[in-house]
């Protein structure tokens, strides 16, 4: 009774779009399908990523039904929205649609339909999940590289296209799709790590090289990187050095949802490597209470000259580097203009690796850098404001202002 109730309003909720634009004899505005389309995998899109952090989902089921929302979405926003439509002269239809689609409803549902289907049965669902099969995949994504031959510049398809190659396995095509995001994007932490993965794959699951310098590329930009820990960790064990993998598996392992199917396999797998290592894992060095103390403060502005050159959601990267020879940050900090003026602290919590810390050099330089594309590396039309030198044990606040442009 329910059930009827429900498809008795339903239509009504129909007759309430369609007819008042037929009575009123006005044409009908061309819906904007890729719009809706887009919207409405959003949502579908937010509600996987909380199943992912309530644990409900693991990571594998996480990628495979996020890979077939995406793949539906790229079939969508193939279609063609309608053109409007200009209405037939006469009123004729209305009474034509009131009569004829409750009728076509019911017809079509008793004809096609099934009555178990209101509810169903755990056996329907099992038998019938509604997932795509591999065949519809494949044509999917068939079009969805016929589309990016003719729009090259489209970042976000390559990185579509790249997932899809790699649920599909074809991890050849996948490095290549991930190369051009790469390239389109530049140094965005997403990006690195899909394209180190799928490197990866291609490679027996080898992270050595490329691969490997891009998952700490992109951990040097979030440390808290989830996918980048896990690969980072995993890379580390490839290279033999047990140790840092376990540092960077039991970071994360606090940050994955407790109890979670992620977490428990994380642990099972740290115990694995931890039982690699004759005698235990090795005891971290203590830091002396001098090392421990040191935090470089930071006080960063923007000149006014240049408030109109940035927007307020432009990436600030407040940094500290070795004088001389390699430019890996020691220390970094990411912020949005519209935080600015902000103080911040350098200290070596913040530091990339054990060996490239900040303690570690007795004279540091200190960048703070406005990045219009989110991109680690310094590109043109950046905005940059530096100190050239700050002894890491001086306790007086540095004081940067952007006030220049990268040439």
């Amino acid at each position: 009774m329910l059930f009827w109730l429900l498809a008795g309003l339903l239509i009504l909720i129909a007759f309430a779009f369609v007819l008042p634009p037929l009575w009123r004899q006005r044409p009908l505005a061309a819906a904007d399908m890729d719009g809706r389309n887009i919207a409405i995998a959003k949502t579908r899109l937010a509600e996987l990523n909380e199943q992912l952090q309530a644990g409900t989902l693991n990571s594998e089921q996480y990628g495979q039904q996020r890979m077939e929302l995406e793949l539906a979405l790229g079939d969508d926003l193939d279609m063609v929205s309608p053109d409007a439509a200009q209405l037939s002269q006469g009123r004729w239809m209305v009474y034509v649609l009131i009569l004829a689609m409750p009728v076509l409803a019911v017809s079509l549902y008793v004809g096609l339909g099934t009555y178990e289907a209101v509810e169903p049965s755990p056996e329907m669902l099992a038998v019938n999940p509604g997932a795509p099969n591999i065949e519809d995949i494949n044509k999917m994504v068939a079009k969805l590289a016929e589309r990016m031959k003719a729009n090259p510049g489209d970042a976000e398809g390559w990185m579509m296209l790249g997932k899809s190659y790699k649920y599909l396995q074809q991890y050849p095509k996948a490095v290549a799709a991930f190369a051009q995001a790469y390239q389109l994007m530049g140094e965005r932490p997403d990006v690195m790590l899909l394209y180190a993965d799928a490197l990866a794959f291609a490679n027996d699951e080898q992270l050595a090289g490329k691969p490997a310098e891009l998952v700490f590329k992109a951990l040097a930009l979030e440390p808290d990187n989830i996918m980048g820990l896990w690969l980072g960790g995993m890379a580390k064990a490839q290279a033999g050095d047990a140790p840092a993998g376990i540092r960077l598996w039991r970071k994360l392992v606090t940050l994955l949802p407790p109890g979670s199917a992620a977490q428990q396999e994380t642990q099972g797998l740290l115990a694995k490597l931890e039982s690699q290592i004759p005698g235990g894992m090795p005891a971290e060095p203590e830091q002396s209470a001098q090392t421990a103390a040191i935090a470089i403060a930071v006080q960063v502005s923007l000149a006014p000259e240049l408030q109109k050159s940035a927007a307020a959601d432009d990436t600030v990267f407040i940094y500290a580097q070795a004088v001389s020879g390699s430019r890996m940050p020691l220390a970094i900090i990411r912020k949005k203009v519209s935080d600015l003026p902000v103080t911040v602290s350098l200290t070596d919590a913040l530091a990339m690796t054990p060996t490239m810390k900040i303690s570690a050099f007795p004279v540091v330089k200190l960048l703070a850098r406005i990045s219009k594309s989110g991109d680690a590396m310094s590109k043109p039309g950046d905005l940059i404001g530096t100190v050239e030198q700050v002894a890491v044990e001086d306790k007086r606040v540095n004081n940067i202002v952007i006030n220049s442009q990268v040439k």
